[in-house]
């Protein structure tokens, strides 16, 4: 498992992060429990199986219900 951490331009209400949750865990190798979105610095935090997945898939993910992901980087979890 790594870990994805990608910052996206400011949210401005609780109903984008569950856009950004649901989205996140469309993308199949995440895991699903680990998945944090963070209102106040414009983050989100998720687990996800480099074998099945990648932070590109789960950045386009994001993007596809309309959140630009200014940054994005993988650590190992």
């Amino acid at each position: 498992m790594e870990k994805a951490i990608l910052q996206l331009e400011t949210l401005s209400c609780p109903s984008c992060m569950q856009r950004i949750e649901g989205a996140v865990k469309s993308v199949s190798g995440v895991d699903k429990d680990s998945i944090k979105v963070l209102f106040n610095s414009s983050k989100v935090k998720t687990n996800f199986d480099s074998a099945v997945t990648s932070i590109e898939e789960i950045q386009k993910a994001i993007e596809n219900v309309g959140y630009p992901v200014l940054k994005a980087k993988v650590k190992a979890a």
